[in-house]
């Protein structure tokens, strides 16, 4: 039986791969685009040199971060589609923690941002969940909602207080904060190219949700909160603390995001600076079976995709927003699949199936007698 299960499961997973690809290669061919052509350069493009490989593991950094918090808040039965706004809130918290602080050295200043960006998306995180908790507000509405108030508060500030005054002074305007001290930038693991220490925090902090959710007491509260609320209640757990807690946890990690890609790679708040990482974060958190030893490679894999779409828009012509038409197919063919894996009978259709095409069984009715 469990032999089964796992080939059920792989016959699932490849077919959802093969509808994914070819509902792709319809809206390739419909925008005028040679699917083999954009697939090849997507998948191989960015691996041909070592900015390539670098620039993938760069957008892999903010992605595995958001997707790591929306784990936590999935499992504990909180649904946070947030992450765009708590990153925006976590970049805000950690430029004006280092313009604020420019004479500390790195070693002190440095891990400051950082966590002042976890803290400021963190909160604007924790808000939704003390709604949800508290008043019973459904959490995708106030979480999107909020993106929305922090998208425009970000650009008030960028606008207006927190402008470069270089920028009053040339008459450009270029709503951008004043460039952050040198001391509050993440150090170049490879130097010539963009990739940066946080790779090496994001691996590190998706070893510890793994421990925290699977090998700590409070962790499987959480997951038995969002398992079942009933039964955890009736267990002594506390499910509106958890949900809170969930959703500090996966601001935090957006938050956190933010201020990777802030002193990693920018250096200054800037418009459009999360590039969508707080959404496609989900899709990675989703596609990683919201496990922290899935999401990582799926993290690496979108990173590709997103490196691949740039290429082929200057190779191929092919829109940069197909890269978005291909994550809501891959959205789609996730949840197709989930739903068929989960479905017990769905998978004893299957296995009636297959049984009946062995050797020696015979679906004919019996006949009269005894005979077949």
């Amino acid at each position: 039986m469990n032999k089964f299960k796992l080939a059920y499961g792989t016959g699932v997973i490849l077919l959802a791969g093969i509808c994914a690809v070819a509902v792709g290669a319809v809206v390739l061919k419909a925008v005028g685009a040679s699917p083999v052509d954009t697939y090849v350069t997507i998948v191989t493009g960015p691996l041909q040199d070592l900015f390539g490989i670098t620039e993938v593991l760069v957008r892999a950094v903010p992605l595995i971060l958001v997707a790591l918090g929306i784990a936590i808040s999935f499992r504990s039965g909180i649904i946070n589609i947030g992450a765009e706004g708590q990153m925006l809130m976590g970049i805000l918290a950690a430029t004006a923690t280092a313009l604020a602080l420019p004479g500390l050295p790195k070693i002190v200043l440095l891990p400051l941002v950082l966590v002042a960006g976890a803290i400021g998306g963190g909160l604007w995180g924790g808000i939704a969940g003390l709604l949800r908790a508290k008043l019973g507000v459904n959490e995708i509405l106030s979480t999107v909602m909020l993106n929305y108030i922090a998208a425009q508060f970000y650009t008030f500030l960028l606008r207006g207080p927190m402008i470069d005054p270089g920028e009053l002074e040339t008459g450009s305007g270029t709503p951008q904060s004043v460039r952050l001290p040198e001391n509050a930038w993440l150090s170049r693991l490879i130097p010539e190219t963009r990739l940066h220490t946080g790779l090496l925090l994001a691996l590190v902090l998706a070893v510890g949700v793994y421990i925290l959710l699977w090998r700590t007491t409070w962790g499987f509260r959480l997951r038995a909160a969002g398992a079942e609320a009933k039964a955890a209640r009736y267990a002594g757990i506390s499910v509106e603390r958890s949900l809170v807690a969930a959703m500090l946890f996966s601001g935090a990690f957006a938050g956190l995001a933010g201020a990777v890609e802030l002193t990693g790679v920018h250096h200054r708040a800037i418009e459009n600076i999360t590039s969508g990482y707080g959404f496609a974060g989900i899709v990675v958190a989703l596609f990683g079976a919201l496990h922290p030893a899935g999401i990582v490679p799926a993290a690496v894999f979108f990173g590709l995709l997103l490196v691949g779409a740039d290429m082929t828009q200057r190779s191929a012509g092919v829109p940069a927003n197909m890269i978005l038409v291909l994550q809501g197919v891959i959205i789609l063919t996730i949840v197709s699949a989930k739903m068929y894996m989960n479905n017990a009978y769905a998978q004893d259709r299957v296995a009636k199936f297959f049984a009946r095409l062995k050797p020696g069984n015979s679906s004919e009715p019996m006949k009269p007698g005894g005979q077949s």
